[in-house]
């Protein structure tokens, strides 16, 4: 598998777990604020780093790591995630899988097969601002909400999450979303923050006191909503 990043530890990215994190290559996705955007635009002129590289890690960190993170750009993309992954657990690994959730066929198999433990769904936005939000306008959001029905089943422990900023996310988005993802386990808000990856610059994020309002509202329709991103 074509591995463009390995962060070969992280307390962050697989809550409560020790982990490691590989980023693959490639994107179905154009959201103008992603802060990969070489991955996502341009993962042919990334470097690569060799398989092996990161199962001596595993090998050698047994017992230390609990769990490998695998995000991107968009993993499903991979046609050897699946091999990968069961590489991975042979070595009595946890597995985090981050996705957009646009290729549903390919998280139902991987849920249906028992390969992963944890998944974390970007909801890009309310459904009537997706295709914009995710740079494809006219996206088929039904795709989507087959990936947060399979989700919801309660199968493997998840989150969904929301990168929000003040051009694309206020009040009535939020609240749309919240309604949409009415009886979920749990959702961030991960605040958005500039960097010099970002596809298309020019985003802001919120303060505290603001994702805290839009935390409350959320509550009503979502058990646990958190806030990432804020100092």
């Amino acid at each position: 598998m074509k591995i463009h990043g390995f962060q070969t530890l992280t307390l962050l990215d697989y809550p409560g777990q020790v982990a490691c994190a590989v980023f693959l290559g490639g994107c179905n996705f154009r959201c103008p604020f992603c802060q990969n955007g070489n991955l996502v635009l341009h993962p042919e002129l990334e470097p690569v780093i060799p398989e092996e590289e990161v199962f001596r890690h595993l090998e050698k960190r047994k017992g230390i790591l609990k769990g490998i993170c695998i995000t991107g750009g968009e993993p499903t993309l991979a046609s050897d995630l699946e091999e990968f992954i069961r590489k991975v657990r042979a070595l009595g690994y946890l597995v985090k899988l981050d996705t957009n959730g646009g290729r549903p066929e390919v998280l139902k198999k991987l849920v249906e097969n028992d390969l992963l433990d944890y998944v974390a769904m970007d909801i890009k936005n309310s459904p009537g601002r997706y295709g914009e939000t995710a740079g494809l306008p006219g996206l088929d959001v039904l795709k989507i909400q087959d990936s947060v029905e399979l989700l919801k089943k309660g199968r493997t422990d998840y989150e969904f999450r929301t990168t929000v900023t003040r051009e694309l996310h206020g009040k009535e988005e939020l609240k749309k979303i919240g309604e949409w993802l009415r009886g979920s386990r749990r959702y961030f808000l991960q605040n958005y923050r500039d960097s010099r990856g970002v596809i298309r610059p020019g985003f802001t994020g919120y303060s505290r006191e603001q994702l805290e309002r839009f935390r409350e509202m959320l509550l009503d329709d979502i058990p646990e909503v958190g806030i990432r991103g804020v100092d």
